[in-house]
This record gives structure tokens, sequence and C-alpha cells, in this order.
């Protein structure tokens, strides 16, 4: 069954646009660089409702399976990208689910 890598980011003050355009495309990147990531989307919160509680940012990665979610993890090349984003999260909300 397919997993669904939910990232609902709050970047720093100091974070400029750049940085989260850099963030971002970082993510979406890595589906060409790990093995079975399916799909991956990111976006900025456009909901009316004001529900975000201050989480500005989503990303989102589909992952064939657990196991394909499992290397991702540890993964070189998601490790490569933590010393890039993790200066520029203020706070950040994971959630995985089957679908």
């Amino acid at each position: 069954m397919m997993i669904r890598h939910l990232l609902l980011l709050q970047f720093t003050p100091e974070t400029t646009e750049l940085d989260i355009a850099e963030i971002l495309a970082l993510f979406v990147a890595a589906k060409d660089k790990i093995d079975g990531i399916v799909a991956v989307t990111a976006g900025e919160n456009v909901s009316p409702e004001g529900k975000n509680k201050q989480f500005t940012h989503c990303i989102a990665m589909d992952f064939l399976d657990e196991a394909a979610r499992d290397n991702y993890l540890p993964h070189p090349e998601h490790q490569k990208m933590k010393p890039r984003f993790r200066p520029h999260i203020a706070d950040i909300l994971v959630f995985d689910y089957s679908c």
C-alpha cells in the first residue's frame, strides 16, 4: 500500500522567499534521486479558513510502500538535504498515512 508523507512547515522569520523556493525544490528533486518515491508536490498554504496554525508550506511525498519510505528516511540524499533546510525550520509537523 502506498504511503503519503506530509510535512507541514513553519519557516523562521529570517528565511527568505529564495530559501523557501530552494528548500521545496530539494524535496521535489528527491524523486529523481531516491528509489521508491512516486511523486512529490510542494507549495504554500492557500486555504481561506485560517486554520493552518502558523504552518505556511506543505511538502507531500508519495512512496511506493512503507519499505520505500523507510529507505528514504536514512538515505544519503535525504541526509544531504538536512543542513540546507533544518536551520530555516521554526516548526514542522510530519504525518504519514496509507493510501
